[in-house]
């Protein structure tokens, strides 16, 4: 089942944004409202031998110091893949600025004071920071694999063969990582800006060892995550805190220790061997990854081998991987995730092969189709890459392209050079559980799954609303994000707007039913809000669930228990992942090699587009970040003491408004027949990958130079 498309509305949440009137966790003042401040590690590894206070309880204002005495043991380690509670406060130390301790105090200024003057003492162990330290420890990971690609590869017309490194990156979003801890009455109450409200509940409630029924999260408007914010070791340092002290605690962590603390986005490096046919048509890849890790981390190096390879019909796959063991902090999601890094290689390997058996690369692309997931035979069930392209090739003018690189000069010798890449990214969902209530005084609540960073939820969610049912737009309120309205999924992986509409939609569908079977018969006029009134009903309510395919009523209770309960793009008898296709113009300078991008074409493939407005937004945002991917960023790490050194928006380069051109976008907008009843796909992730591809291949053909290490910088071009 699908639907046609959707009108385009203005963001629910824009006036109260530009007003000042939406409410971050950091915003949140309440009475006695204590402030509090982390003192972190000096050190990368080793132990701390001790904790003077002293000096931080002579702070005016201070009112306690909490350190690892004041925490329950961490339970102990268990062989049933339960994920264990976050660490709180300890003395074996794992990574430079690792909290040790936590100042409460009457002010920010105090609690600042307080946490400068304590001086722990440790006893430091050697330690391996970057992939090159001497003490970094090689983990071979599992291999993923199809087909024969020796013997594919040994018949190969034209073969390449390249090694691509993408650096480390910190997400940077504007807003800091913030939590509020309020206990009253044996219940904690948090208010954090958090993606994952229902996976912070149950991580506080394990790290401190107090019944989850008692712990609620609320983590409403946030200012930008892509990853990030998720479970925190602060969190549960604040709520002990609040716990101890009796009062509310708030935290704002500093971007400098946020940079050491939350997750980042792990430098990689790809080696990847492309072998083709004479007709161009793709016979064997093998793609080795390797990347940063932390001596416990969690994330899989086979899922730069999930999405992919997935793109174009190839039928010999071997992807193989390791971890690098180093003494950092975890690594983590960060938007576009592994396909982001894992695009950059391939889309540029294949640029190489395009040039190498002198195709087109957008005809290349074109020539390798596919209509079913390579991996496992399956159909897909929407694929329309080959739209993004031709759609793409079209208005960015790719048939006046002059194929030899350094071939196009501007006028005042800027070398131009014009590239492209496609990108993709799994189509996954989560159950949800949501419940809607309309009463006669002009006031509808949704309440359901989700967390609104900025993507546009609140707007997704009022579009189906609105055109399902004749209610007052003005009397309507979306809550997400509150473990106490309903059960909260973590809101990630572009799986957002495909498991809350879907439920929105079937929401409204049992509403109008419930109506028609209330009035039985009866014509009353006016809208639902009138009619309610006009039978003297107070109000109306129902609740739905939804589930993802091929899920059954075990990932309902899942989520309500807090669990992660995600489908991903291979489901029962298909498979479906989103597409793009992105077109690149840039200029090098002539003197000083700065390379500029005047315009940028990006085409997606999201399914039905539910939000107009926001989902152009989202690739907007997408092929900025990109650029930036490509252009600016990279966290520097300093290897004699393990920290990183570009802490700041000032050391840690990002675009600016100037850095930015034209940037026209374009939506398929055609609906995934099998994927929900919506027919809606993942966007806010796609958007973003291949973009760093295009660019690096556009600076090729303006220059003939191949660049495979990012960010692409002046020096690669003198």
């Amino acid at each position: 089942m699908s639907v046609g498309p959707f009108s385009d509305r203005a963001r629910v949440d824009a006036l109260a944004k530009v007003r000042g009137e939406a409410r971050f966790a950091a915003d949140l003042t309440l009475p006695r409202l204590l402030y509090a401040m982390t003192v972190p590690s000096a050190i990368a590894k080793g132990t701390m031998t001790a904790l003077p206070v002293e000096a931080a309880l002579r702070v005016p204002g201070v009112v306690r110091v909490l350190t690892p005495d004041d925490f329950p043991a961490p339970p102990p380690f268990t062989e049933d893949g339960t994920p264990p509670p976050p660490r709180t406060l300890e003395t074996t130390i794992a990574y430079r600025g690792q909290p040790l301790a936590l100042v409460i105090a009457e002010t920010l200024e105090a609690a600042i004071e307080g946490a400068e003057t304590i001086r722990p003492t440790f006893a430091s162990e050697p330690f391996a920071c970057v992939m090159e330290s001497a003490g970094a420890q090689r983990q071979p990971a599992e291999d993923v694999a199809f087909g024969d690609v020796p013997t594919a590869l040994s018949f190969a017309a034209s073969t390449v063969e390249a090694i691509y490194d993408s650096p480390t990156q910190h997400h940077n979003p504007l807003e800091l990582i913030a939590t509020v801890a309020v206990w009253e009455d044996g219940q904690l109450l948090i208010h954090e800006s958090t993606q994952a409200s229902s996976l912070v509940k149950g991580a506080v409630a394990g790290a401190l060892r107090i019944d989850p029924a008692r712990v609620h999260v609320r983590g409403a408007t946030i200012g930008g995550s892509f990853g990030q914010k998720a479970v925190q070791r602060q969190t549960a340092l604040v709520a002990r805190a609040a716990i101890l002290s009796g009062r509310p605690v708030k935290l704002v962590q500093p971007r400098g220790q946020i940079f050491h603390t939350a997750t980042y986005r792990t430098r990689t490096r790809h080696r990847i061997q492309i072998g083709a046919d004479a007709a161009g048509k793709i016979v064997a890849v093998q793609h080795h990854v390797e990347q940063e890790q932390s001596p416990g981390g969690y994330f899989a190096v086979s899922e730069y081998h999930r999405d992919v390879i997935r793109m174009y019909g190839v039928q010999n796959y071997l992807g193989t991987g390791a971890d690098i063991r180093l003494d950092r902090q975890d690594p983590g999601y960060m938007r576009g995730t592994h396909p982001q890094p894992a695009c950059f290689a391939f889309e540029s390997a294949l640029d190489e092969l395009a040039y190498k058996s002198g195709r087109d690369p957008v005809e290349l692309r074109l020539a390798n189709d596919t209509r079913v997931d390579p991996q496992n035979g399956q159909p897909l069930s929407s694929r329309f890459l080959n739209e993004c392209l031709r759609e793409g090739a079209r208005r960015f003018g790719w048939s006046r392209r002059s194929p030899e690189p350094g071939s196009i000069t501007a006028p005042d010798g800027s070398q131009i050079g014009w590239g492209m890449a496609c990108g993709i990214y799994q189509s996954a969902t989560t159950p949800a559980i949501a419940t809607l209530r309309i009463d006669a005084r002009g006031r509808t609540r949704f309440a359901i799954s989700g967390h609104e960073m900025g993507q546009g939820m609140h707007t997704a969610i009022a579009a189906v609303l609105l055109e399902g049912l004749d209610i007052d737009p003005d009397g309507l309120e979306v809550a997400i994000g509150d473990t106490r309205v309903a059960p909260q999924h973590m809101t990630a992986g572009s799986w957002g707007t495909n498991s809350v509409v879907p439920a929105a939609m079937q929401a409204a569908e049992r509403m109008r039913s419930a109506f028609a079977e209330l009035l039985g018969g009866r014509q009353v006029s006016g809208n639902l809000h009138r009619k309610l009134a006009a039978i003297r009903r107070p109000f109306l309510q129902i609740e739905v669930s939804t589930l993802g395919p091929g899920q059954d009523q075990s990932a309902l209770e899942a989520l309500r228990q807090g669990g992660f309960a995600v489908a991903e793009s291979v489901y029962p008898g298909f498979s479906t992942f989103s597409y793009s296709a992105h077109f690149v113009e840039v200029r090098i300078e002539p003197g000083t090699r700065r390379i500029r991008v005047p315009r940028v074409v990006s085409i997606a493939d999201c399914g039905r587009v539910v939000s107009p407005r926001t989902a152009e937004s989202q690739v907007y945002g997408g092929v900025i970040w990109g650029l930036s991917h490509a252009l600016r960023e990279a966290t520097e790490i300093d290897p004699r003491y393990g920290g990183y050194l570009n802490v700041d928006l000032a050391d840690y380069v990002v675009p600016v408004n100037a850095d930015i051109g034209e940037i026209e976008i374009g939506l398929v907008d055609q609906p995934d027949p099998l994927a929900n009843a919506v027919g809606v796909k993942g966007l806010g992730q796609v958007s973003m990958v291949g973009i760093s591809a295009a660019v690096a291949n556009a600076v090729f053909h303006a220059t003939g130079k191949r660049v495979r290490e990012l960010p692409i910088r002046v020096e690669h071009l003198l």
